[in-house]
């Protein structure tokens, strides 16, 4: 598996610059220097996890978490907000709009990476457990075809399909399950099956 991509949006070069030097061992890091350019980035190729300046010019980072958050391909995409501003309102806002971290400036390179690293490992868990729901409801989907009233013989034991035909009872289950089947003899008929033998 290749390296998990996180992009970062900030107005001001040097700032890009350091963050890139951050986390390039461990990630592929890609820049943009405005929210119209990390939008068409992220469209494009949706990455791991954003980190967004507030502070800049035509689109400020609050619109574009608001954005990134409407498009479906994007809204499970974490979202740190990294910015100057230090009032609660400022983070506040921040989480209004949807990111998951908020981290002052300047930054710890240390604490950022951590913090990255966990939000980065929640989004697979989170992803992990969305699969497994999704498995799980198709298997009791499968398990739904063998609910209800079925239609058996008394005398053969042969059901009933939806379409009318009459199908033995092993053919009828392994088509509508998982289930294989060995032959024996119960108690009851090996005492029968001996006693013919015998005679």
């Amino acid at each position: 598996m290749g390296k998990k991509t996180v992009l970062v949006v900030d107005d001001t070069v040097d700032n890009l610059i350091i963050l890139y030097k951050v986390l390039r061992s461990e990630y592929e890091v890609i820049g943009a220097n405005s929210g119209a350019e990390a939008l068409r980035l992220a469209q494009a190729t949706p990455p791991d996890l954003i980190l967004l300046d507030i502070m800049m010019p035509e689109m400020d980072g609050y619109e574009l978490c608001r954005l990134l958050k409407q498009d479906p391909r994007l809204r499970d995409i974490p979202v740190f907000f990294i910015s100057a501003l230090n009032e609660e309102v400022d983070e506040a806002r921040g989480f209004e709009a949807g990111a998951v971290d908020f981290i002052t400036k300047p930054i710890k390179p240390a604490i950022l990476t951590r913090r990255v690293a966990v939000h980065l490992e929640l989004r697979s868990q989170k992803e992990t457990l969305q699969r497994r729901n999704q498995e799980l409801q198709a298997a009791l989907s499968r398990v739904k075809e063998l609910s209800g009233l079925l239609p058996i013989c008394m005398t053969c034991k042969k059901i009933r399909d939806d379409q009318g035909y009459w199908n033995q009872l092993e053919s009828y289950i392994s088509e509508h399950s998982e289930v294989l089947f060995s032959h024996s003899y119960c108690p009851d008929c090996a005492e029968v099956v001996m006693k013919d033998f015998l005679k």
